[in-house]
C-alpha cells in the first residue's frame, strides 16, 4: 500500500473516523495534542535528547544510526500496539486497517513509524508538516469571525447552567469554562481536574470551534480572557468583546442563594486559603471579616462580602465605556436556567 501524506484539513476529516498516531515524545504529548490522539512514541523524551544532540553536534548520519537502534527493538511492540488502538478506537472499521500519523514538523519520526506499519499492512496517511502544521491551523480558526451572542450576568447568574440548557434545547454552545477546567474566579478551580496547558487550551477550544455549524448562532458565557492560568486566544477574545451581550440582571440573594448551593460544599481549608489569596484585592478589613463569618460557620455572610466584591469587578470589566459593547439587559427574577433559557431564546439582539 502507498502511504498518502495529507493536508490540515484533509488530515482532520479523516481523524473524525479514524485513530491519530502522535509519535511524538511523551514530553511533547503531554504539553499539548491534537484532541483525541492517542500517544505512540517512536522515542521516549531521553531519546530523542539524544538523537537531537547528535544531529546537532555531529552528523545526521549518526543521528539516524542511534534512532534506529531504539527504533528496531520495539518494532513488533509498536505494531501490536497500533492493532490493539485500531481495534478499540471508537468509530473506526478495523477492516480497513486505516490509521493516521504525525510528529512535529512532519519528518523522519513519522516517515519511520508509517513505513514501518505500511510494510506490516496498513493503510496510513500522514500529515504534511506535522503537529506544527496544525498549530498554524488553529490559530487560523481562532483568527477567524462568528456568529456568536454572549450570556452575561454577574457571579452567581448561573450562566453555565444555563448554557447547557441551551445545549439541550438545540443551540449551539461552546463552554470555554470546561474547556479551561476553571469557573473562572478564584474560586473557580474547586473541584475541578487540573487545567490544560495554554497550548492545549487553544487546541480544545479549536476544535469546539470545528464541530459547530458556523452559520448558525454560538451562545459563549462572557469572560475575562484569563480564565485561572490558560488565557483565550486575544484574536478570539477581541472577536468575543465586539458581540452583542444579552445581560441577564438578577437579584443579589437570588445569585447568593446559587453561590452558597455551588460552593458552600467545599471544605473551609479551601476556602480559607483562596479567600486569604485575593486578601490584597478584596481588602484587609473584607478579608478579615469573611474569614471570621467562615470560621463561625455563616457561610451566606462570608458570601455576601465575596458576591459584592465580585460585582464590582464585573461591573469595572463589563461597562467599559471605551469598548462600546452591545450589552442588552434583561431584569429576570431567579436563576432558574429553563426559565431563563425561554426568555433568552425569545429575545431578539438589540440593534447597536
Amino acid at each position: 500500500m502507498a502511504i498518502t501524506r495529507l493536508n490540515t484539513n484533509e488530515f482532520l476529516a479523516m481523524a473524525a473516523q479514524h485513530p491519530v498516531l502522535d509519535v511524538r515524545s511523551l514530553g511533547e504529548y503531554t504539553h499539548a495534542h491534537m484532541p483525541g490522539a492517542y500517544n505512540f512514541p517512536l522515542f521516549n523524551d531521553e531519546e530523542r535528547k539524544e538523537i537531537g544532540t547528535a544531529y546537532k553536534q555531529q552528523s545526521q548520519q549518526i543521528a539516524i544510526k542511534i534512532g534506529l537502534r531504539y527504533f528496531g527493538g520495539r518494532m513488533v511492540e509498536m505494531v501490536e500496539t497500533a492493532e490493539k488502538i485500531l481495534a478499540t478506537h471508537p468509530g473506526a472499521d478495523p477492516k480497513s486497517k486505516t490509521i493516521l500519523v504525525h510528529c512535529w514538523r512532519g519528518g523522519m519520526r513519522s516517515a519511520g513509524v508509517a513505513w514501518l506499519l505500511d510494510l506490516y499492512g496498513f493503510k496510513v496517511y500522514t500529515l504534511v508538516g506535522g503537529y506544527k502544521a496544525y498549530r498554524n491551523y488553529v490559530i487560523n480558526i481562532l483568527s477567524q469571525d462568528y456568529p456568536i451572542r454572549i450570556i452575561g450576568g454577574y457571579t452567581g447568574s448561573a450562566k453555565t447552567e444555563l448554557l447547557h440548557t441551551l445545549q439541550q434545547k438545540g443551540e449551539q454552545i461552546i463552554d470555554l469554562e470546561a474547556l479551561a477546567a476553571h469557573k473562572g474566579s478564584a474560586f473557580g478551580n474547586l473541584g475541578m481536574p487540573a487545567q490544560p496547558s495554554q497550548e492545549m487550551f487553544d487546541n480544545l477550544l479549536a476544535e469546539a470551534v470545528l464541530k459547530l455549524d458556523t452559520n448558525r448562532t454560538i451562545w459563549l458565557e462572557d469572560e475575562s480572557q484569563r480564565i485561572g492560568h490558560v488565557n483565550i486566544d486575544f484574536r478570539f477574545y477581541r472577536m468575543m468583546r465586539t458581540k452583542p451581550v444579552l445581560f441577564l440582571d438578577i437579584p443579589f440573594e437570588a445569585r447568593l442563594q446559587h453561590i452558597i448551593k455551588g460552593y458552600g460544599q467545599f471544605e473551609k481549608e479551601k476556602l480559607l486559603t483562596t479567600i486569604v489569596r485575593i486578601k490584597k484585592r478584596l481588602g484587609g478589613l473584607e478579608t478579615k471579616n469573611a474569614v471570621n463569618f467562615l470560621l463561625e460557620d455563616d457561610v451566606p455572610n462570608c458570601f455576601r462580602i465575596l458576591l459584592k466584591y465580585y460585582d464590582k469587578f464585573y461591573e469595572k470589566s463589563t461597562f467599559n465605556p471605551e469598548e462600546k459593547r452591545q450589552i442588552q439587559k434583561i431584569a429576570v427574577e431567579t436563576t432558574d436556567s429553563e426559565l431563563n433559557a425561554t426568555i433568552v431564546l425569545t429575545t431578539p439582539p438589540s440593534l447597536p
